[in-house]
């Protein structure tokens, strides 16, 4: 399949409008919109491991924080996220990432935003860009989560099934979601 590159021109993104944020908007937010969401390479390694700090440690309580410190993290996004998953960051006219995909065959492994980038379409652009390359997705949300639960219905997933979190790293419950796109003929 052919890589995706969409570049955001005056805040245009596959016919949606990011614009930029409210100057109220902390950080970069308030002054630059999302210009491009392309693959991921290893020299993003840093931008992906602070956007995605940024994203667990925002969403808390809701979700619940990280079990690794941010060195960690960081050696997990350099050695195996951008080596072994096919990823994609939404970033900014300054080249600040705000948002990330990670994906495997059938899976989003990893979905966030910035929090600053929250609400803005970034989300919806990486989805729509995981779709482009599956005909069906699986992901896991946190039950706590209650904002993921809200924006994967609103995108077509439909929960598979819940557990008691004994398979994740943070024991937290979650829950399974399933996307399929509407294109397949079933037989």
């Amino acid at each position: 399949m052919v890589d995706v590159e969409i570049r955001a021109l005056s805040g245009q993104v596959a016919g949606g409008s990011w614009g930029t944020c409210e100057p109220s908007m902390v950080g970069m937010a308030a002054e630059q919109p999302v210009t491009a969401i392309r693959r991921a390479t290893l020299s993003d390694a840093d931008g992906v491991t602070r956007a995605w700090l940024r994203s667990r440690f925002a969403a808390a309580p809701a979700i619940p924080l990280p079990v690794h410190g941010d060195d960690e993290v960081r050696r997990w996004c350099a050695e195996i996220v951008l080596r072994d998953h096919r990823v994609w960051v939404a970033e900014t006219e300054g080249l600040t990432v705000v948002g990330l995909l990670v994906l495997r065959p059938r899976w989003i492994d990893q979905l966030y935003v910035d929090p600053a980038w929250s609400g803005r379409g970034v989300g919806t652009t990486l989805l729509d860009v995981a779709k482009l390359y599956e005909d069906s997705l699986d992901l896991w949300t946190f039950q706590s989560n209650i904002g993921a639960q809200r924006f994967y219905n609103r995108h077509g997933f439909l929960e598979v099934m819940r557990t008691d979190g004994a398979g994740n790293e943070e024991r937290s419950p979650d829950i399974r979601y399933r996307w399929t796109s509407p294109n397949l003929i079933k037989a």
